[in-house]
C-alpha cells in the first residue's frame, strides 16, 4: 500500500518535519492542528473560543484537501491546556460534525506548541 502526503494552503504549513496529513489506502492520518491563521502563521487570538474555532477550521481544510469532510473523521484527539474549556469545545464541535460523531479523547496537557490553548489531530476514513 502506498502512502501520499496531503497538503493545503488553507491550513497552516507544518512547523516541523511532518506533513499536514498522510493518506494510506482510504485512511487519512491528520497531524495536530493549532490555532494558527494559515495566511499569517500567527495565533488567531488569545481567546480560547476563537482558538478553538480556528483549529476546527484548520482541521476542516485538511479533511477537504484529502477528499473528505469532518464527517469522515472516525477519531479525534483534542488537547487542551485547561479542561475547564470542555463545554466550549463541545459547543463548537457540533458546528463541524453531524451525527454519528467521531470517537474522541479530550486530554489535559501542560502546554502546546507556540502557546496554543488547544490542538486537534485525528484519523479519517474516506468513502471507497
Amino acid at each position: 500500500m502506498s502512502k501520499s502526503v496531503i497538503h493545503t494552503d488553507k491550513a497552516p504549513a507544518a512547523i516541523g518535519p511532518y506533513s499536514q496529513a498522510v493518506k494510506a489506502g482510504t485512511t487519512v492520518y491528520l497531524s495536530g492542528q493549532i490555532p494558527l491563521v494559515p495566511e499569517t502563521m500567527e495565533m488567531v487570538s488569545e481567546d480560547f473560543t476563537e482558538q478553538a474555532q480556528q483549529v476546527f477550521r484548520n482541521v476542516q481544510a485538511v479533511c477537504e484537501a484529502a477528499g473528505g469532510t469532518t464527517d469522515d473523521l472516525t477519531k479525534v484527539n483534542i488537547y487542551m491546556t485547561d479542561l475547564g474549556n470542555f463545554a466550549t469545545v463541545n459547543d463548537i464541535m457540533v458546528q463541524y460534525f453531524k451525527q454519528p460523531f467521531p470517537a474522541r479523547a479530550a486530554i489535559g496537557v501542560k502546554e502546546l506548541p507556540k502557546g496554543a490553548q488547544i490542538e486537534i489531530d485525528g484519523m479519517m476514513e474516506l468513502p471507497e
